[in-house]
């Protein structure tokens, strides 16, 4: 019985302006089809894997084709090309009817559009973003032999994955009514355009709701896990507010951008149940998705709420060392 793989490369990841500003890591385009090679390779430790793979109009998907070990088959999905976001959720559209698992690389955008309609299907997620909390920096080939052990049920969905939580935005302003989705955070920030889109002076929040919170990560779920840890996996999130001009708030330390260990103040925060709103008024601002800003706000309120509704996130290391366990990677 064939098992199917697909396989999301973001050409766009990795390229924002973080890169020339802080510490962030830059990911090229030959990065990645290093990367995916390595995957395809991964994938290799069972037989039978058909993979599929999203295009797009810059030829990386060509050349990751071009480039396949013996032994994989692998074929671009007919779809349009839009090089956009809207190719990555078609793709995962597709994916979801049709794959065992899916492999990611980008950063926590792409992992957000592959979670809109990938449904139940397992993913694997690669960093190869900017700046990333969801996706995993690790070796290619490891998340390639994770994805085909997930794939061809060598371990079980729910022995491999967890449930990551996601955020939803309902806005109402001069534009009218809009739901914004996020993956791991949603921002409220201060500035009146969208801009660069990347999040580089923290002064500029007001504050947000996380699906997860660390002090280990960067970004918006740093500043929440300066003063509690919530697990991705973990039911709800986290709310908080920062404090504005001379208001009294608790002190504290972030990474809000690689390379920069920043000093905030939090007026308030909260510890929030799946569905339970937390919410702003904002006479002008931006909202942020997960570490992007993404909608300009003008006279608007902003109802912010945890939903367990997200992907089902790959334990990489949980999952190969299983199958050692089994002796997958020994002969008796």
């Amino acid at each position: 019985m064939t098992t199917t793989v697909g396989l999301v490369v973001n050409p766009a990841a990795g390229r924002d302006i973080r890169r020339l500003t802080g510490g962030a890591s830059v990911s090229n385009n030959y990065a990645k089809r290093r990367t995916a090679g390595c995957v395809l390779a991964g994938l290799t430790v069972r037989d039978d894997i058909d993979v599929r793979i999203m295009p797009d109009n810059g030829g990386l998907a060509e050349s990751i084709v071009a480039d396949a070990p013996s032994g994989i088959e692998i074929e671009p999905v007919e779809m349009p090309i839009t090089a956009s976001w809207r190719d990555t959720r078609t793709a995962a559209r597709h994916f979801s009817d049709v794959a065992d698992a899916v492999v990611v690389l980008g950063g926590d955008g792409t992992t957000r559009d592959v979670a809109q309609t990938i449904g139940d299907v397992p993913v694997v997620s690669i960093s190869t973003g900017t700046n990333n909390v969801v996706p995993t920096p690790v070796d290619g080939t490891v998340a390639g032999a994770a994805a085909a052990f997930v794939a061809t049920g060598i371990v079980s969905v729910e022995e491999a994955s967890l449930t990551h939580g996601t955020i939803a935005a309902e806005i109402e302003d001069r534009k009218g009514d809009e739901t914004i989705r996020g993956l791991a955070t949603l921002g409220v920030l201060d500035q009146p355009f969208v801009g660069t889109r990347a999040i580089l002076d923290p002064s500029h929040i007001v504050g947000g709701v996380v699906s997860r919170a660390s002090p280990a990560e960067i970004g918006i779920s740093a500043i929440a896990g300066a003063l509690i840890t919530h697990r991705p996996e973990d039911p709800g999130g986290v709310g908080f507010r920062l404090s504005r001009g001379d208001e009294p708030g608790t002190p504290v330390r972030a990474i809000t951008v690689p390379g920069n260990l920043s000093e905030v103040r939090v007026a308030d925060y909260e510890v929030l149940d799946d569905g339970e709103p937390y919410t702003f008024e904002l006479e002008r601002g931006v909202i942020s998705v997960d570490g992007e800003r993404e909608r300009e706000v003008k006279d608007g309120y902003i109802e912010i709420r945890p939903v367990a509704d997200g992907p089902r996130i790959v334990d990489i290391d949980a999952v190969v060392e299983k199958a050692a366990r089994e002796g997958y990677f020994s002969e008796a």
